[in-house]
């Protein structure tokens, strides 16, 4: 299947990866121009939501459309304005489940900015509202997260791929978005029960981050481009490993990582109280006195500098870091090892390669 020749082609190079997140952004931004016009037809009081969606859609790697993108590549499809819609989408995607999960953890910030139930609860004290502003920020939030999974189903399905394209992806899509908030309820129940098991931990990882990051834009991608069941798997071979190693990455980031780059306080994760996989292994070599430290730490709201360097130094001692590490190394060559016997273009493959590298080697 190739999309209509009178769309633009995309630069195909790996190199042009900059060109992607461009054309990505600004497929968005007209998105989200249309959308603009939509609430207002409501009313002015609206303008609040547009705006916040803006500011929150602005910025970002754009992981997911470059993985879903080149899977469709992969499949030896040619680049289209409409194909950048189409994988654009899952931008609204995860604008979404971030928006949600920082009312489900209590989080301030996002990248570097108020979070969004943040943001409406000030403007609910700027405006001089009635009620709780808590409430009204954490109400705000939910529904504009609910409204980012609507447009991003407009944004698909009003991409401009043909018929055929959209009603092979559809059940990739559908199938994407049920994971994501299984995943999600796996991570909020780990943390009512307490739950320091590492099987735990993994299927969280999986479903919560690793196969809506990488895995399913990949299989996204190549549905549209109406790849078979033997490029599915091979790039479920490679996408699965490297999602995985992406949500460690980002574990050991919210414990470790530096705030100026991450764009969240140091230790957030730990006072969300977050069952990471560092954690299940840190519980697993845990002296009684480590685990009475993790228990009186670990998702307390008002942890200071030193509770947060108490749990890193636990972290350190029981090898947790260490394992994650090597983990992550593994997990890495699991997928360059898939990626090299794949039987897919040289050019989408490099760039895949580069994508995987972004993905679990980065500092933010």
């Amino acid at each position: 299947m190739n999309p209509s020749k009178k769309e633009p082609r995309v630069p195909a190079s790996p190199l042009d990866r900059d060109d992607l997140r461009t054309r990505v952004s600004a497929a968005l931004r007209a998105q989200l121009h249309r959308q603009r016009g939509t609430l207002a037809l409501v009313g002015p009081e609206l303008g609040p939501v547009a705006d916040a969606l803006a500011d929150f859609l602005d910025g970002g790697k754009r992981l997911r459309p470059a993985f879903a993108y080149w899977g469709y590549r992969a499949a030896g499809a040619v680049g289209s304005e409409a194909v950048v819609r189409a994988v654009a989408a899952l931008e609204f995607v995860q604008a979404c489940a971030l928006i949600h999960d920082d009312v489900m953890d209590g989080s301030d910030t996002r990248r570097g900015k108020p979070a969004v139930h943040k943001r409406f609860a000030a403007l609910h004290g700027t405006e001089g509202y009635h009620g709780d502003a808590d409430k009204f920020g954490t109400a705000a939030a939910i529904l504009l997260g609910d409204v980012c999974l609507i447009w991003g189903d407009e944004m698909l399905d009003r991409s401009g791929m043909p018929d055929d394209a959209l009603k092979r992806a559809r059940p990739v899509w559908d199938e994407m978005r049920t994971e994501i908030m299984a995943g999600q309820y796996l991570d909020v129940l780990a943390q009512a029960q307490g739950d320091h098991s590492v099987d735990r931990a993994l299927r969280v990882v999986r479903y919560k981050s690793a196969k809506y990051t990488v895995e399913r834009p990949l299989h996204l991608g190549a549905a549209l481009a109406g790849a078979g069941p033997d490029l599915t798997d091979a790039l479920s071979r490679f996408g699965l490993p490297v999602g995985e190693a992406f949500q460690l990455r980002d574990d050991v980031l919210g414990v470790f990582g530096d705030p100026t780059e991450t764009g969240k306080p140091a230790g957030d994760d730990l006072r969300e109280g977050k069952r990471t996989l560092l954690l299940a292994y840190a519980a697993e070599q845990a002296t009684p006195a480590q685990h009475a430290l993790i228990e009186r730490h670990l998702g307390d709201p008002g942890l200071g500098p030193d509770g947060v360097e108490a749990l890193r130094g636990v972290l350190v001692e029981t090898g947790a870091l260490a394992r994650t590490e090597e983990r992550i190394s593994a997990l890495t060559a699991r997928a360059t090892t898939a990626l090299k016997n794949a039987a897919i273009d040289a050019e989408a493959a490099d760039a895949l390669g580069e994508l995987a590298a972004a993905a679990t080697a980065r500092k933010a």
